[in-house]
């Protein structure tokens, strides 16, 4: 037995309050989501100037736009005059401005304030010192990801998560996700902790039991290891499996710079902290959360594929179910889990067994984030 009295296989979680306490969830609004980048939009949602999208990052709305130079601009989507929400609608298109819906203070592309009633007769109002209030971005992997710190964390903390999993950067570079189109977009309204369902997504022990379809494509899963668990290692397609589709019939055409190595394997990435990657030779599957409440999670996720295999059409619906089916599959243990959380059986949490035990780095990184230690 170890100093917490468990098992030396097992190691504890997270206490159920850490997935249903609105005063943590509101931490981690304001230590995780609104200090590290955050992955916002793709980019190819903005793909001419004027064109926004408004995302909910902790407990900000963000307005994210394409300027006319082509560079990606964020603000709050917040007037400097009183306070009105400047854009309501999720996405659109504007022809050259912002303009407030209240007192219509106008703001161009670049977030500086270019009208509003009366202006000419306030000389000493700076246009840029009351314009929109920016934040950081940057593009990566055909997104765009923002951060709300003044001070933004180096972006190399992102891409170092790539590579602490596929063990170098190169890798991902191969499938130039910033180069596919996206051939399907499905966005889910999961009723869960954004913590169960990275913790869902780490670990495959539950693979076996309720993901059917994926262990026929990849039947290492159901020996419940997941393919996180090991750096660089991508799990193997069966024998007898032709394309990664929940048929297991031929796929799509092979991204180019995927390797030999690389092929006939599927690979799984965390990023923190909102983030997963799926890479198989064919398409990328791309997860954004978006967490909304302490029991409520946006999931909005991409297929993306070759250009020309979206511009012709072909048909992309047996890759796009197999993933499709998992989503539902995972979301719906994790929404089974949420209840239980508040249970008085889980107020110190539960246990990892063995080849979960990964899982509780993030849990310390979690609990880093918000100035605590991993308890003992």
């Amino acid at each position: 037995m170890t100093s917490t009295g468990l098992p030396e296989s097992l190691i504890a979680t997270l206490p159920g309050s850490a997935y249903t306490d609105p005063g943590v969830f509101a931490q981690e609004q304001e230590h995780i989501f609104e200090a590290m980048w955050f992955c916002a939009v793709r980019s190819a949602d903005l793909a001419a100037p004027g064109a926004f999208r408004t995302v909910q990052v902790g407990r900000e709305s963000i307005l994210v736009t394409r300027a006319r130079d082509q560079s990606v601009r964020a603000f709050f989507n917040v007037c400097r005059h009183r306070g009105a929400k400047l854009c309501t609608a999720e996405s659109g298109e504007v022809k050259r401005a912002f303009q407030c819906p209240y007192h219509a203070w106008t703001y161009d592309l670049t977030g500086k304030l270019v009208a509003a009633p009366n202006l000419t007769k306030m000389p000493d109002v700076s246009r840029t010192e009351y314009g929109l209030a920016a934040v950081a971005t940057r593009e990566w992997l055909g997104y765009v990801w923002v951060c709300l710190a003044e001070n933004p964390p180096p972006f190399d903390e992102v891409v170092q998560d790539v590579v602490a999993r596929l063990g170098d950067a190169e890798s991902i570079e191969r499938y130039s996700i910033e180069d596919l189109d996206v051939g399907r977009r499905i966005v889910y309204d999961v009723r869960a902790n954004w913590k169960l369902i990275v913790e869902n997504f780490m670990e495959c022990y539950h693979c076996a039991t309720i993901h059917p379809e994926l262990t026929e494509v990849l039947p290492e899963f159901a020996d419940g290891y997941a393919a996180q668990y090991y750096v660089g290692h991508g799990a193997e397609f069966g024998a007898d499996v032709k394309g990664f589709t929940v048929d297991g019939s031929e796929g799509l055409d092979r991204i180019p710079g995927v390797t030999e190595d690389q092929d006939r394997r599927y690979y799984a990435i965390t990023v923190r902290p909102q983030v997963f990657i799926n890479l198989v030779p064919d398409h990328v599957i791309f997860h954004r959360m978006y967490p909304v409440a302490a029991d409520r999670t946006i999931v909005e996720c991409d297929w993306l594929y070759l250009k020309h295999v979206v511009e012709s059409g072909k048909d992309v619906s047996r890759s796009v179910e197999l993933f499709d089916r998992v989503n539902r599959q995972d979301f719906d243990a994790c929404e089974r889990c949420q209840p239980a959380m508040n249970s008085r059986l889980y107020a110190k949490g539960g246990v990892l067994v063995p080849s979960e035990h990964h899982i509780g780095e993030f849990h310390t990184f979690v609990q880093e984030r918000l100035g605590a230690g991993r308890p003992r």
